[in-house]
């Protein structure tokens, strides 16, 4: 979904319809879900805040599962015009929050996928109490309760056991 920024009139412009937005991600398995985006304009600079919804298919960090995670993003971007002087910008720290558009369109859908992207989990799990896999055999523990025999330690970790232990208590 395109957008023309000088159309964004004095009072902002507020984006709420997901099937208007169409499908904005790359991966069809991606689902928008909803969204609330209000866009209000600051002189050339364009102000995007507020939640975008989303069904996003994962693997488990823990078990190697596939589960679709809910996922909803707090937008709260900077959309400022790009420099025609350079091919590269430099950003600083400050700056990360800041997106940029080119010849009066603002692509909402990129922003969309951005911000989706941004929010998802950096070891995603099914849930929170996932067991994992069994280390001997390598099953999934949350299927069937494992009877695998602890492994004897590596004898070259034993110093940094022995660390773990005094570091405990």
């Amino acid at each position: 979904m395109i957008i023309r920024v000088s159309d964004i009139q004095e009072d902002g412009l507020v984006v709420d319809d997901a099937v208007a937005v169409g499908a904005p991600y790359a991966d069809p398995a991606w689902q928008l879900e909803g969204l609330t985006l209000r866009l209000e304009r600051d002189e050339q600079d364009v102000l995007v805040h507020g939640e975008i919804r989303a069904t996003v298919p994962q693997v488990c960090g823990r078990c190697l599962e596939a589960f679709p995670a809910r996922v909803r993003a707090g937008v709260d971007v900077r959309v400022v015009p790009r420099p025609v002087t350079a091919d590269s910008v430099k950003l600083a720290s400050d700056d990360l929050d800041v997106d940029f558009y080119q010849k009066d369109e603002l692509d909402l859908t990129a922003l969309i996928e951005t911000e989706t992207t941004l929010a998802l989990p950096m070891k995603p799990l099914c849930r929170d109490d996932c067991l994992g896999l069994c280390r001997v055999c390598g099953g999934n523990r949350n299927v069937t309760a494992c009877g695998c025999a602890a492994r004897a330690t590596d004898p070259r970790l034993a110093g940094l056991q022995n660390l773990a232990d005094r570091l405990s208590h």
